[in-house]
């Protein structure tokens, strides 16, 4: 999580360059030390399988809950509303238990790891996820969620917003009846089509959203009382929001159709982090097929999502940066590092962004570091 390239092979760096650039020293005979290359390269491959072979569902969620318990003090998990979302992990081996499911960006089934994420609205981090997920499973994924939520703070979450294919109109029932409001997407069926052309112009309304970058800011909107399940719900029918057909609406949210229109276009800021974080975390680069392992992967992620956010509000002007912009302007820079019995002092380099770093409270006060035998971490200016 801390690279900005990702080797395809990194066993092909050791085993092909290592000997050679040992060797460009002096004249030294490559055989041995490719024999230690090969040995190398097994310890390697056991290590990188070791680190979550031991890693089981309670130890995940355990982790999940200690970091949490972490940000009690923080302002970066406010917890009022969350956007929810399914990804696939594409699978490129041939394993038998790695089920197929729709991909996306490749608009087709392939095997594949389902992962669960949820993400705070107002922060934009990930503050859930579970990767151990199979066929059959989906439905019931918003109420682990619920679930865990539940445990980890003493109160069911209280705003969900999700599309149609995240649960089926019995989980909606039972959102309903734990009184946690929801806004999802309903899928277009040839009844609902039919309906929605057959309504008279009088029938619609327009709205004016407030968003001023957004093209499309004057909606048509008709609302109507729908049973799809054994509670009823409000249902909203939408035109002229850029799409080719109309948007369905389905929640138990009493709020305006503008701001319910509003709030389900802010779902899309989990899309942009998918995005973020397949690019810079690599998250689609599977370390197994276990989909256990997997599950530990994406618990990193909402960490280190939550760490690039907790120094973004710290650094003036980042408060909306994404992590690779994080990374590469206040995080990758060079310094000298000196260490001593007593401490570690760093001193960063030239660079043209580290008087923002400077001027943050994060390097203010030294940190101790318990792996370090307690030395503490040190700034110099």
């Amino acid at each position: 999580m801390f690279v900005m390239v990702r080797y395809a092979n990194k066993f092909s760096i050791y085993y092909d360059r290592m000997p050679w650039l040992l060797c460009e020293a002096g004249n030294v005979d490559p055989a041995p030390i490719r024999s230690a290359a090969r040995l190398l390269r097994r310890k390697e491959k056991s290590f990188l399988s070791e680190y979550s072979s031991r890693i089981t569902p309670q130890k995940v969620s355990k982790l999940l809950g200690a970091w949490h318990a972490q940000l009690g003090g923080e302002s970066i998990l406010p917890g009022q509303s969350f956007n929810l979302d399914f990804h696939s992990v594409p699978y490129f081996g041939e394993h038998p238990l790695v089920q197929s499911h729709y991909l996306s960006k490749r608009s087709r089934r392939q095997p594949s790891i389902l992962v669960f994420l949820a993400q705070d609205a107002a922060s934009d981090i990930f503050c859930y996820s579970n990767a151990d997920i199979r066929k059959g499973e989906e439905a019931d994924e918003v109420f682990r969620f619920v679930k865990f939520w539940t445990r980890e703070h003493g109160e069911a979450p209280q705003h969900l917003v999700f599309d149609s294919k995240l649960t089926t109109f019995a989980g909606l029932d039972r959102l309903d009846e734990e009184g946690i409001t929801f806004i999802t997407l309903r899928r277009r069926s040839p009844a609902l089509r039919k309906e929605i052309a057959n309504l008279p112009p009088s029938a619609w309304r327009t709205v004016n959203l407030d968003v001023p970058h957004r093209k499309y800011r004057t909606p048509r909107v008709y609302e109507q009382k729908a049973r799809p399940g054994k509670r009823t719900f409000r249902q909203f029918f939408i035109k002229d929001l850029g799409h080719d057909e109309p948007t369905i609406l389905l929640t138990n949210d009493r709020r305006t159709p503008t701001q319910l229109i509003t709030r389900y276009a802010g779902r899309m800021l989990i899309e942009n982090a998918l995005s973020d974080a397949v690019r810079f975390f690599h998250i689609d680069a599977l370390s197994s097929s276990v989909g256990l392992k997997v599950d530990f992967d994406m618990a990193l992620l909402v960490l280190a999502s939550g760490l690039y956010r907790l120094m973004a509000n710290r650094m003036r002007g980042y408060d909306d940066a994404r992590a690779r912009q994080i990374f590469r302007d206040l995080i990758d820079m060079p310094a000298d590092v000196a260490i001593t019995e007593r401490e570690v002092t760093m001193r960063f380099h030239r660079r043209a962004h580290l008087p923002i770093v400077q001027a943050s409270d994060v390097f203010k006060k030294a940190v101790r570091v318990p792996w370090w035998d307690g030395r503490p971490l040190r700034f110099i200016e």
